[in-house]
């Protein structure tokens, strides 16, 4: 069938119409590819821009300071002395008779070290003896006497009573009366001499046998003895000697003796440590003859004042020699940990030496998150190699950068890295 002219027209505007709207679809997902892809690039160089910006941020790695035990240990020079040593001399006259112990000898307190002898005592004693004898007789006589005066004393009262009563009565002249009365105080004072003498016998009895006391003493002393456990570490006599009693010099000394079983070491420590050299504070002698051992020692006292020459503070230290292995006088290095209170430890690579002092990097919050830059002087204690100890500028709360370029600045802005952020 042919179709008219009116439905011709028709369908060439349907077709027509069709095409409009395939090209207007086409122009609509041309326009959203477009338009998404802007947004894609637009995003895109956001995100560049602002990871560009994060990037120009120089990142860090922190570490919050670590809580330690401050100690300082300190190496000072030391001698070893005997805790008792003692020269030995003569308390009496004579010649060195024997000795019994020589250099080496390990002798107990009391032990006879030598004889003297001394024969010109020995009259010296007899002497005194006579002398004590003659006093006691002295004594005896002037006791005698008093007795006696006691009895004439007695019958020159009762002749005075008796003359009293009798002039009393006129029998007898007051003349007679009086020469009975003075005739018994005469007596009575006569009495009183003899006490006297009596007193005064008695002391030269007490003196002689003072005398004799000494004389027995100085007799003991010919033998001369240790006055404590030790070892004789001199001997500066023989036999034949001439001794003379006391401390005549060093020539003399007969023995020298020193109690090893504790020793003594004197060490000055300098006045920056001195506060924290307290008795109680242990202690390790090292000794060249003695290699890869260490004796171990006490801080037992100090002199609590500064030497005012080198500023310095004496201190003792006792250590325990009951073995004997340690000799009076060896040269020893006494190692001392002194305690320091509490110190903060942070890792070595995060202390800058600069030209001011000593710094540390630490990390201020910032506002933006990130975090800004203060290099805080610092006061280092002891080097640990890896780690070192801060005794002042930081706390505990502070972040502290791990390792800071040499060129960072105090207000720089950083970021921390995700690993390390608190």
């Amino acid at each position: 069938m042919m179709q008219t002219e009116q439905e011709r027209a028709g369908s060439s505007a349907a077709s027509r119409m069709l095409k409009w709207i395939f090209v207007l679809a086409v122009v609509v997902m041309l326009a959203i590819v477009i338009n998404r892809g802007i947004d894609s690039r637009i995003k895109a160089a956001s995100i560049v821009k602002q990871e560009t910006a994060d990037l120009a941020i120089p990142a860090v790695s922190v570490v919050h300071p670590k809580l330690g035990e401050s100690k300082q240990e300190l190496v000072l020079p030391g001698n070893l002395q005997a805790f008792i040593n003692a020269p030995i001399y003569a308390r009496t006259n004579g010649y060195l008779k024997k000795w019994y112990a020589d250099i080496g000898t390990a002798v107990k307190a009391g032990q006879v070290l030598a004889d003297i002898d001394a024969p010109e005592q020995d009259q010296q004693l007899r002497q005194a003896k006579a002398s004590l004898q003659q006093a006691q007789a002295s004594l005896e006589q002037a006791l005698a006497n008093r007795q006696q005066s006691k009895a004439n004393e007695e019958y020159a009262k009762v002749s005075a009573d008796r003359w009293k009563q009798l002039a009393a009565q006129g029998v007898v002249s007051s003349q007679d009366n009086d020469q009975k009365r003075l005739q018994y105080d005469a007596q009575v004072a006569n009495s009183l001499a003899l006490d006297k003498a009596i007193a005064a016998a008695r002391s030269n009895v007490a003196a002689q046998e003072a005398n004799i006391g000494l004389l027995e003493q100085l007799q003991d002393y010919r033998s001369v003895r240790a006055p404590f456990d030790g070892v004789i570490t001199a001997r500066n006599t023989d036999i034949g000697a001439l001794i003379n009693a006391g401390n005549g010099g060093a020539a003399q000394e007969l023995f020298h003796i020193a109690a090893s079983r504790q020793l003594r070491v004197f060490v000055n420590v300098p006045e920056v440590s001195s506060r924290s050299a307290v008795p109680g504070v242990a202690a390790e002698l090292v000794l060249a003859e003695y290699p890869g051992r260490k004796f171990h020692g006490k801080l037992v006292r100090t002199a609590d004042a500064m030497d005012a020459a080198s500023r310095t503070l004496l201190t003792e230290i006792d250590v325990d020699n009951s073995s004997g292995e340690l000799r009076p006088g060896s040269y020893a290095e006494v190692h001392m940990s002194l305690p320091g209170g509490r110190a903060l430890i942070v890792p070595v690579s995060s202390v800058l030496f600069r030209s001011e002092g000593l710094r540390v990097g630490v990390v201020r919050a910032g506002k933006t998150g990130n975090g800004t830059v203060e290099m805080t002087p610092v006061t280092v204690g002891k080097d640990f190699g890896n780690e070192i100890e801060i005794t002042s500028g930081i706390t505990e709360r502070d972040l502290i950068i791990e390792s800071p370029s040499d060129s960072l600045t105090s207000g720089t802005v950083v970021r921390v890295s995700s690993g390390n952020k608190p």
